[in-house]
């Protein structure tokens, strides 16, 4: 009976030490999700709440049910010139964005003495705090003493003062934005080195330059990680709030009244808890929904190198 035992045994502690090396991994990510439960999770499930309440800071609440949202759409013109203002403000950016951030990283990676020394320069604006990029844009766009008027002034041109002409300061506030885009070019390089150098030299011993290497290898390999900047540039251009809230306060003539000031304002200004909720959420399903055309519209421009693999494997 013993004899029986030592294996029975044996196959108990191998079952409990495989159950505890199963759970280990468990264990490591457990602050991560009690971060999330408590901090994303919990808040967004709150906010999904009190958007159905008349929800003073100070006072008792009162469930309204979608009457928040119905008020939104038609009894609230800041609403819809809010969601006009960052309309454009987007179609403004994100594609500047795109464009520009790939040209810098074309250009950071090239093989020149002092690369790591110029990708540090441009990553640096991305690690300084909005409120001192703030600053720093003002001084740039003060129609007095600013430093664009005088490097305008140089070539004969005078200046417009771009804060407070409602013609310009939407320009201006997109132009503030595209200084602070080291993020997307590091991710564009990343996508770079990616991509294999065979590809290149093939095509360079078929007689194709430059330009043509650059539009039939460089972005059709680079189309996932455009496809990952875009929905990262849009969801970051109907979030700005930092530039607009420091540099104008939404104005001038509320020209630069972001659709996240109309929700700030809502919420800590007029106390109107309940109701900013509800914008929160309105600008969350148009968000969602705009990352799912691009998403949708993926297939026709994004190349994956696999699927090609799989397909030429699928002839042979």
């Amino acid at each position: 009976m013993r004899m029986n035992a030592l294996p029975a045994s044996r196959g108990r502690l191998h079952r409990v030490r495989y159950r505890r090396g199963r759970l280990t991994p468990y264990l490591f990510i457990v602050p991560w999700i009690a971060g999330f439960c408590c901090f994303t999770l919990g808040p967004l499930v709150f906010s999904l709440v009190i958007s159905f309440y008349d929800w003073p800071i100070v006072g008792s609440k009162k469930f309204v049910g979608l009457q928040n949202y119905i008020s939104m759409f038609t009894d609230d013109p800041l609403f819809w010139h809010a969601l006009g203002v960052t309309v454009k403000f987007a179609l403004l950016l994100v594609p500047l964005n795109l464009v520009v951030s790939l040209m810098l990283a074309v250009l950071l990676n090239q093989k020149v003495r002092g690369n790591g020394l110029f990708r540090t320069i441009f990553y640096l604006p991305s690690v300084i705090s909005g409120v001192a990029l703030s600053m720093i844009w003002a001084w740039v766009y003060s129609g007095e003493y600013g430093l664009l008027n005088y490097v305008l002034s140089l070539v004969g041109i005078t200046g417009p003062d771009w804060l407070r002409n409602p013609n310009w300061a939407l320009a201006a506030m997109v132009m503030a934005s595209l200084w602070a885009q080291g993020s997307m070019v590091l991710i564009y390089l990343a996508g770079l080195k990616n991509i294999p150098a065979d590809l290149y030299e093939s095509a360079s011993m078929d007689g194709a330059g430059s330009v043509r290497r650059f539009f039939s290898i460089t972005l059709p390999m680079l189309s996932p990680t455009i496809l990952f900047n875009t929905i990262t540039s849009i969801i970051a251009a109907f979030q700005q709030l930092t530039l607009a809230l420091t540099l104008t306060g939404g104005g001038p003539l509320k020209a630069t009244y972001f659709y996240a000031m109309y929700v700030y304002e809502n919420a800590f200004k007029y106390f109107h808890m309940g109701y900013s909720a509800a914008n929160a959420w309105v600008m969350f399903l148009i968000v969602l929904f705009l990352t799912f055309l691009v998403f949708k519209s993926s297939s026709l421009w994004v190349f994956y190198e696999s699927e090609v693999k799989q397909g030429a494997d699928n002839k042979r």
